[in-house]
């Protein structure tokens, strides 16, 4: 990378896990030009530096929205080692947060946290660890579209510090659900079959509702498919339980849902420390501007 370079900043939508961020940052490192990527999953906003902005910006644009991700420029380029201003910690284009946005916003919020408290009691009933972590899953989602929600336009320090209290947060109740798993895994229980998979069928239809909800406040075929990104795991997980619920009825034996539980609560407790390490490191780049 030559010396002289700017620094460029993006808010980032669409993210909803450690693997996105490390998607985005393969595809901005492959435009020639490009260097010291980082996208941060709790801020989300991708920081890079750029030989030539005029030249190398629209591919690494190019390159991020094909993969269903929208991108917001922050400010205006600053030159590497200089002093940034409160200006570049905004979102400088809030035209896509309109009132019927927030509301769809809001929607998907009440849709996840309240399915997943729905799901925590199905999971008791059932017997079911797969279904506890499909519950934490959605109330994850939900407290991470709550943080956008209230969040834009907020200050690089201000959204560090919510998101690292999201991340410790969501982190213990993943510890809590590997928790409660290992207990199943020493005290013999078979779920309730059908109330496994009828709960989990009833999520699929949740997470298909929510991206409904969303679709017509998403701009261009690139933002549509960023609302399919974000469901797309979810769905996956949804149709695991259904799957664990058919291996347990066959099998006669709780591993498959024990087993989709430990998967599930580990991709969860994965995202969880991307979200705490990544506060950590926007909390002390605040710092030093």
């Amino acid at each position: 990378m030559a010396a002289a370079t700017d620094t460029i900043r993006y808010h980032v939508t669409g993210m909803d896990c450690a693997s996105c961020a490390a998607k985005i940052e393969g595809a901005a490192r492959k435009v020639e030009g490009v260097g010291n990527v980082k996208v941060s999953i709790a801020s989300q906003i991708m920081t890079l530096n750029v030989d030539d902005p005029q030249a190398r910006l629209p591919a690494v644009e190019q390159a991020v929205t094909s993969l269903g991700y929208q991108l917001d420029r922050i400010g205006q380029p600053k030159a590497a080692g200089a002093e940034t201003d409160e200006d570049d910690d905004k979102i400088p284009d809030l035209s896509h947060v309109t009132p019927a946005y927030k509301r769809a916003l809001w929607i998907v919020v009440l849709l996840n946290v309240g399915y997943g408290v729905i799901e925590i009691v199905g999971s008791f009933l059932a017997g079911s660890q797969a279904l506890q972590a499909d519950a934490l899953d959605f109330v994850g989602d939900g407290l991470i579209s709550f943080l956008g929600l209230i969040a834009v336009g907020w200050g690089l320090a201000a959204r560090a510090k919510a998101a690292l209290l999201q991340g410790v947060f969501l982190g213990l109740l993943g510890l809590g659900v590997i928790g409660s798993t290992l207990y199943r895994v020493f005290v013999e229980h078979e779920p309730e079959t059908l109330l496994m998979g009828g709960f989990a069928v009833v999520a699929f239809i949740v997470n298909v509702a929510a991206a409904l909800v969303l679709l017509p406040h998403r701009k261009g075929d690139a933002n549509m498919r960023a609302v399919w990104l974000f469901s797309r795991n979810d769905a996956i997980g949804n149709l695991a339980v259904v799957v664990a619920a058919v291996l347990v009825w066959a099998l006669g034996s709780s591993w498959p849902d024990l087993l989709v539980a430990f998967a599930v609560a580990g991709l969860f407790l994965q995202s969880a420390w991307s979200i705490i390490r990544d506060a950590r490191s926007d909390l002390k780049q605040a710092g030093r501007t």
